[in-house]
């Protein structure tokens, strides 16, 4: 799941649901498996497939008029209980980018921890965005991670989104905390020398 973030630029799957919980987003029977593997197959797994496992036709991970590495969701994403294995499904399903107005501060947290970037956006820009994608599935936006912009293609309009500085870094040169550590390992050495 470890991937650098430059540009990303992508058609988007528009979920405009708001108050979307961590167990909408997978479902607790699936919470048993500690291994990070197959999760993506179970993103929104209620809404996604009947209780026969058929697909819902009308939901929109079913629908192959909207594709693409970015979800556009309503605002308060993510919200619930703490459990990091909806980060694993979302990353696992192979979204990069979360598009939302609000995001509960510990999933945005793993979100960042697993690679997927949570962009906050206005909740005008955000309507704008569910307006474009309805209008033309096929519209992309572009995020700009070392510049901090997300760019509706298809209106031309741009906001800057904030992030951790050191969250940047890590996606930028796609680095978990532990990679991050050992790249600083003679830094830290360094210090401790000094500082003993």
């Amino acid at each position: 799941m470890k991937q650098k973030f430059d540009i990303i630029r992508s058609t988007c799957v528009p979920l405009p649901l708001e108050n979307v919980d961590t167990d909408q987003i997978i479902p607790a029977r699936y919470l048993k498996a500690t291994d990070k593997e197959g999760f993506g197959q179970n993103l929104f797994r209620d809404w996604r497939y009947h209780n026969d496992g058929t697909p819902v036709k009308d939901f929109v991970l079913n629908d192959p008029t909207y594709s693409g590495c970015i979800l556009v969701a309503g605002k308060n994403f993510g919200s619930g209980s703490s459990r990091e294995h909806a980060a694993w499904a979302i990353a696992g399903y192979g979204f990069r980018v979360v598009i939302s107005s609000f995001f509960a501060d510990i999933h945005k947290n793993n979100e960042l921890n697993n690679f997927v970037l949570p962009v906050v956006v206005t909740e005008t820009f955000l309507a704008e965005l569910f307006a474009s994608i309805a209008e033309n599935p096929r519209m992309e936006v572009e995020v700009d991670l070392p510049r901090q912009t997300v760019t509706n293609m298809a209106t031309g309009r741009k906001e800057r989104f904030e992030i951790n500085g050191y969250k940047k870094h890590c996606l930028i040169n796609g680095q978990d905390d532990i990679d991050f550590l050992i790249q600083s390992r003679q830094l830290i050495e360094k210090w401790e020398q000094q500082n003993n």
